[in-house]
């Protein structure tokens, strides 16, 4: 804003960042800094969409003549005040009384009220405040004796005081909060999500009355499901995988995990709400399990984190940091307190939980690990990597001795597809193994694993997605998903093709079936939702 007055000792007129501007119409932009809340992941909505604010608008205030009056908000003191009390310049215009009406004083008298100055003097003079009061406090002192001055005569005292330069906003900002005691000028804003520490979780003590009736009774043939039970919103990412709680009397919980840095806990059977939203990735949390005593969840993501977390409590159990990215966790199937973790490395290592520490290195000439699955006992396991050439799959699927951290074998799959996940079979010893030939492949779960050259699962596509497989608890049924948002169901023993679900706009990279609900299923999508079938 160019000054009325020339003066020869003055800065440049040319500010980085003015007190405001104005806009064709005559009014004056709002620049002040307004502090937007956060939103807050943790609501336990079914279906979560965004709000936007709607802005404020301000009281128009017209002359007798019609003509608009620019306003101007000046300092802070004037963010709660009347808007007729927002003044630029004083306009000698006849004195107008009313007996009716606010208590905020007119827009035509000719005393401006002591929190307001003209708009040119503010940019050539500023008030100084005594240290440890704030600028509202002083006007309100100031108030009974700036009151009866006239506006013009600060005019022509502005000419005969010193002239300060003007002070950008920004810098004023940084100067005042330098000046109060008790905060540092160097203290930085943080994410209040990153690291957030969550809420203990609410979860009532009885069963499910759907899930209860089936607890005694032994598991029988899988029904295929038709309709949508439950349409979970509420990530802003990618869903990468989801599980049902392993403890069958609270089955009715589900995990997913995001690319959004979150993981949640879902009622996917009674009310299909959120429970809990985790906030402890600074990055996308690609991998997440439930502990087999149901009572606390491993996650892991790209930031290199590993956190266990408490559900009851919301504490944090165990906190780890990997030297590479996370894409795959898996509990040790006796000893609860050993998990093997792997990701963008040519290692996998098992972590104790007690000390904290790596206990064991698993290396192979590789530079992911996609998946790992356990065989029997936890006395061997299986891991596929993204290793393949050209004329065949050497190292795609590898067998370890998980003690002596041997590799028994490294020529199972002699295909030339990688298998972005293993699924184990509840009943046979057989394991499935996704390729990107889109099939599923079918091998032995003993040495020398296999493959079966008569039963090939296809008819989905994957195409790079890390779309996920499992059988169904009874067995008799095998589910996937595809990269064009379907939902395919296979019968074990013919392969043939029992049911297609157009499940999801796009890839469908997860599916799994309650462990005690004989119809229900769950899916998720990389584009965020997740669906309860039955």
């Amino acid at each position: 804003m160019a000054s009325l007055v020339a003066y020869d000792d003055s800065d440049s007129e040319v500010e980085t960042d003015p007190a405001g501007s104005f806009n064709d119409t005559g009014q004056m932009k709002d620049t002040s800094d307004v502090t937007k809340p956060v939103q807050d992941f943790s609501s336990g909505v079914r279906d979560m969409t965004k709000e936007e604010a709607q802005p404020l608008q301000p009281s128009s205030c017209k002359d007798p003549g019609g003509n608009r009056l620019p306003l101007a908000r000046l300092g802070r003191s004037d963010r709660g005040s009347c808007p007729s009390q927002r003044l630029q310049w004083p306009r000698k215009e006849p004195e107008v009384t009313s007996t009716s009406g606010p208590s905020c004083p007119s827009l035509w008298t000719s005393h401006a009220p002591s929190s307001h100055m003209p708009l040119a003097a503010a940019h050539f003079k500023r008030r100084k405040f005594p240290c440890g009061s704030s600028r509202s406090s002083y006007y309100a002192q100031g108030e009974s004796e700036t009151t009866g001055k006239n506006v013009n005569s600060f005019q022509k005292k502005r000419c005969e005081d010193c002239i300060i330069p003007y002070i950008p906003k920004r810098l004023r900002q940084l100067q005042e909060a330098s000046t109060e005691p008790g905060k540092s000028k160097d203290v930085e804003p943080q994410d209040p999500s990153a690291g957030h520490a969550p809420a203990p979780l609410c979860v009532a003590p009885e069963v499910s009355e759907f899930i209860q009736p089936y607890l005694g009774s032994q598991y029988k043939e899988t029904k295929v499901p038709r309709k949508v039970l439950f349409h979970l919103r509420g990530h802003r990412g990618p869903v990468n995988s989801i599980q049902w709680c392993p403890v069958l009397s609270k089955s009715h919980m589900l995990l997913s995990t995001s690319m959004d840095k979150t993981f949640k806990i879902w009622n996917a059977v009674d009310s299909g709400c959120c429970l809990q939203t985790y906030f402890l990735h600074s990055e996308a949390v690609r991998a997440a399990r439930w502990s087999p005593c149901g009572r606390r969840i491993l996650s892991g993501g790209f930031d290199f984190a590993l956190h266990l977390t408490d559900l009851e409590t919301g504490t944090q159990l165990f906190s780890g940091k990997s030297d590479f990215r996370i894409t795959t966790l898996k509990f040790h199937p006796r000893d609860h307190s050993i998990f093997l973790c792997g990701g963008f490395s040519s290692e996998m290592k098992a972590w104790d939980i007690r000390t904290g520490k790596v206990v064991r290195g698993y290396k192979a000439t590789i530079q992911q690990t996609l998946d790992i699955l356990f065989l029997g006992e936890g006395c061997e396991f299986l891991s596929s990597t993204d290793a393949s050439t050209r004329d065949s799959a050497d190292r795609t699927i590898i067998a370890w001795d998980f003690r002596t951290s041997a590799k028994i074998s490294n020529q199972i799959f002699h295909e030339r597809y990688t298998c972005p996940s293993l699924a184990l079979h509840p009943r046979e010893p057989v394991f499935l193994a996704q390729t990107n030939g889109n099939y599923l492949a079918l091998f032995s779960a003993v040495w020398p694993y296999r493959m079966s050259r008569r039963r090939r699962y296809e008819g989905h596509k994957v195409e790079g997605y890390s779309v996920g497989c499992e059988c169904s608890p009874g067995g008799d049924l095998l589910v996937t998903g595809s990269a064009d948002g379907r939902v395919l169901m296979y019968s074990f023993r013919t392969a043939s093709r029992a049911c297609t679900l157009q499940g999801h706009a796009q890839a469908c990279v997860g599916t799994t079936f309650h462990p005690v609900l004989p119809s229900v299923l769950a899916t998720c999508s990389w584009g965020g939702e997740v669906k309860i079938w039955h």
